[in-house]
């Protein structure tokens, strides 16, 4: 049997090296070969300050006043981020917007679960 794997997106087994890229035939997904042998990897895990795991919609505060750049507001301690993004492949940032300031990228080291 082949080692090549299911397409990620429809899970056919009908997919094909092509240059640096697997395509699957069925829905035409095209990933990248160096992904793929990645793929068996542990998965990245994003901790707060504390310890605490974080994933993709929590609630965390900020745990001491943050600079932001490109704006003059500055984030005040115990200031709240909701629906927080992590970023992929980086186990130090998140992404989120504050009530007034959005689009912020921060470290986890100056953020505690909430």
């Amino acid at each position: 049997m082949s080692e090549i794997p299911a397409c990620p997106l429809c899970a056919m087994e009908n997919t094909y090296p092509d240059g640096d890229n697997y395509v699957c035939a069925d829905c035409g997904h095209e990933w990248p070969i160096a992904a793929a042998t990645h793929a068996g990897d542990a998965a990245l895990v994003v901790r707060d300050v504390n310890g605490n795991v974080l994933v993709s919609g929590d609630t965390v505060t900020v745990i001491k006043d943050l600079k932001v750049k490109g704006s003059s507001i500055p984030l005040k301690q115990g200031t709240v981020i909701r629906n927080i993004r992590l970023v992929d492949g980086d186990d130090e940032h998140i992404e989120g917007s504050s009530d007034k300031i959005k689009g912020l990228v921060l470290k986890v080291c100056f953020l505690k679960k909430a």
